[in-house]
């Protein structure tokens, strides 16, 4: 065994990312489109990723700042000819500059939610709006057990097996109207997701740090043992993997 990563700690690889989840961006044009962008409008990307969603901001006419923590992630936005920064979510640097602030796919990453919220909550102009969507409760439920079952198996920390926040709309909605948001909207969306490379595809993209906690001789072992678990529940009889999702999305309002 080596020596053990940060729980949560996930570094990132854009091509990596592209090859094996370019669904994620794809899953979001319906929260794309809750955030009713118009020409003009001052945006924050808050965990752009690669930018596949924030030139879609930009194409609609908003005038947009992209974040994340990733410094690949970064460069491939900047790539695209974006305004895009490397920040952490839990530490934004911006006071009263945002009419919205939109976020796919990054918030469950961001496991002190409440310092997430209070610097969007500081980023925008009264009146601004957070629309966002993520992982909600009951994400990945599955592919979580089977991660704990393998490692208590191989004798890993099970901590790393599910190291996000992903909360009920009413856990997370009281944390948004505690910070001073107005809520219009919350709910959970369930989301079987098709995985295009597969089970094995998704754990070495989304999972990394719980990888890298096993040798490297024996990593090979231990994706094999998930997969396996899954199988039955996730896999059809054609082969197709699918991913238990379950998204949370939310419309919020600075009051």
């Amino acid at each position: 065994m080596t020596e053990l990563p940060q729980a949560g700690h996930q570094a990132w690889s854009a091509p990596t990312y592209v090859a094996n989840a370019r669904f994620v961006a794809e899953l979001g044009q319906d929260v794309l489109a809750w955030a009713e962008v118009r020409q003009g409008l001052r945006i924050l990307d808050l965990g752009c990723g690669d930018g596949a969603l924030t030139e879609k901001l930009v194409e609609a006419g908003g005038e947009v700042v992209a974040v994340d923590a990733s410094a690949s992630m970064v460069q491939a936005a900047r790539a695209l000819g974006l305004d895009a920064r490397m920040m952490s979510g839990e530490a934004l640097e911006f006071d009263n500059e945002f009419d919205l602030v939109f976020s796919n796919a990054a918030l469950h990453w961001m496991t002190d939610a409440d310092a997430v919220i209070a610097g969007v909550h500081r980023a925008l102009v009264r009146g601004g709006r957070f629309v966002a969507e993520f992982g909600g409760h009951l994400n990945v439920a599955a592919i979580a057990t089977a991660l704990r079952a393998a490692a208590t198996h191989f004798g890993g920390d099970p901590a790393l097996a599910s190291p996000w926040y992903f909360p009920t709309p009413q856990a997370h909605g009281d944390r948004l109207t505690n910070a001073g948001f107005d809520v219009a909207r919350i709910s959970l969306i369930p989301r079987p997701t098709a995985l295009p490379t597969g089970m094995a595809g998704w754990l070495k993209t989304f999972r990394q740090s719980y990888f890298e906690q096993y040798d490297k001789n024996d990593r090979d072992a231990v994706v094999n043992y998930i997969v396996d678990a899954l199988r039955p529940s996730l896999c059809d009889t054609e082969g197709q993997w699918t991913a238990d999702y379950v998204r949370l999305r939310f419309d919020a309002t600075k009051i």
